[in-house]
């Protein structure tokens, strides 16, 4: 289990939620996304349907990320890129999580269009998964559940070997066979 030290930054993670009202597209009811400035997010955005063109494709996601990162600032705690999803945990500043998110699908998109020679057509699944952290052990919570993915989907069996994952950047706060000998058990929902 990760500790406590490292992610004390949750603890300061305290604002007054503001709710966006829900907008009707096409007869259908878009659900209502809570933003809360300065709060972190646990995120899943997911292929449409499930491509794995994700790990190929890394460098594109990075660089979309990196783009994105030097227009609008949050800090990307933690990630997990599997061939059809990914898992960050987002600390958001001042920008909204929907905002961040929308344009970093709509930069990936657009040059994994460009590269392979398509002119239209989904990449992503409409809308995203979300979770505001809402204290510690919800931060260790989801933290442990990203670096555990792999392993979940079967890619690998140890969680420090996967090579797009933060595992490595928390590796202070794992034991070596964390999630290889029994594997750890999560609360909550994840999107998947």
């Amino acid at each position: 289990m990760a500790s406590s030290g490292v992610f004390a930054l949750a603890r300061n993670l305290i604002s007054r939620p503001r709710l966006r009202a829900p907008k009707e597209v096409s007869g259908l009811v878009k659900i209502k996304r809570i933003y809360c400035k300065g709060y972190s997010y646990f995120i899943t955005n997911v292929t449409y349907d499930r491509r794995p063109i994700l790990l190929d494709n890394v460098d594109l996601l990075w660089k979309s990320i990196d783009s994105i990162h030097n227009r609008i600032d949050f800090d990307l705690m933690a990630w997990v890129i599997l061939p059809e999803h990914f898992h960050f945990l987002i600390d958001i500043k001042e920008a909204n999580i929907s905002d961040v998110l929308q344009r970093i699908k709509l930069s990936f998109s657009n040059n994994y269009r460009q590269i392979y020679g398509f002119d239209y057509g989904k990449v992503w699944q409409n809308g995203f998964w979300d979770h505001i952290i809402r204290d510690e052990p919800d931060l260790n919570n989801h933290l442990n559940y990203i670096h555990f993915n792999p392993v979940k989907h079967g890619l690998i069996n140890r969680p420090f070997d996967y090579e797009q994952s933060s595992m490595r950047k928390y590796k202070d706060n794992y034991a070596e066979d964390w999630g290889v000998i029994e594997a750890p058990e999560f609360e909550g929902k994840f999107g998947e």
